[in-house]
């Protein structure tokens, strides 16, 4: 079997199942909370200011951190039940050669990962943008803006798809992965910078922000560098895991 014919079949088993389904609705509440504090949200002397300029309407649609973390939990979901299940075995046997097998799968995550999180940075764009009509001030983030935005999104929301893929290639656990997700993207973070005093800016969160415009830590180049390692990384580990032991 040829290797895009294996991708195409980890797709359809994506697509095939509620999964998706439901961290898209996850996706759309998410939209709907930010245009509610949109319209009734206030800073404490009862202004609007957090919506005041075209940077603050921008830092608060920035979604690449956020729908990195939901990809994750996307992506090791997907990987991790596929073990405990067994349906990981007629992919193995379609395709022997383990590593095909597993890029196929890593592949249809990314991809899985990179619509969601494009599909969540645009439905909090709409859903802001909605919103802004009901106070005094419009819509101001510039076209270049935007589409940095959604591209920030897409891209950390195919690296978080293949960081919880590797995690869950590694543990093979439903629990034990989600588990890991949250202690690699919540829990690893602070003790890095609580470790190393210059670590904060080369966190998840801080290179989110860079990528998506709202901060200048670190140079773009490098914040995007750095974020492919902290996906990639997990990801390699899963595959040599997977090459390492036996299926079940």
């Amino acid at each position: 079997m040829t290797w895009l014919r294996l991708v195409r079949g980890e797709l359809r088993k994506l697509t095939t199942t509620k999964l998706p389904w439901g961290f898209l609705a996850v996706l759309v509440v998410i939209a709907g909370i930010n245009a509610a504090v949109v319209m009734f949200g206030t800073d404490m002397d009862g202004s609007k200011r957090f919506i005041a300029t075209a940077t603050d309407q921008q830092s608060l649609m920035a979604f690449a951190f956020n729908a990195m973390i939901g990809t994750a939990l996307f992506g090791a979901i997907a990987v991790a039940r596929e073990y405990g299940h067994n349906t990981v075995v007629p992919m193995f046997l379609m395709s022997p050669r383990r590593p095909r097998a597993v890029l196929a799968q890593l592949t249809a995550v990314l991809l899985g990962g990179g619509v969601l999180g494009f599909a969540g940075q645009a439905l909090i764009i709409a859903g802001v943008a909605a919103a802004l009509p009901s106070t005094q001030y419009g819509f101001m983030v510039a076209a270049g803006n935007v589409t940095q935005l959604l591209a920030a999104s897409t891209l950390a929301g195919a690296l978080g798809a293949v960081l919880g893929a590797g995690l869950g290639a590694i543990i093979r656990n439903l629990g034990g992965a989600v588990t890991a997700v949250v202690l690699v993207l919540f829990i690893l973070p602070p003790l890095i910078v609580q470790l190393f005093n210059n670590a904060a800016s080369w966190i998840p969160p801080t290179l989110g922000a860079v990528i998506s415009g709202v901060s200048t830590d670190v140079n773009l180049w490098a914040a995007l560098a750095v974020l492919l390692a902290w996906g990639l990384v997990p990801a390699a580990l899963g595959l040599l895991a997977v090459q390492q032991r036996d299926v079940v």
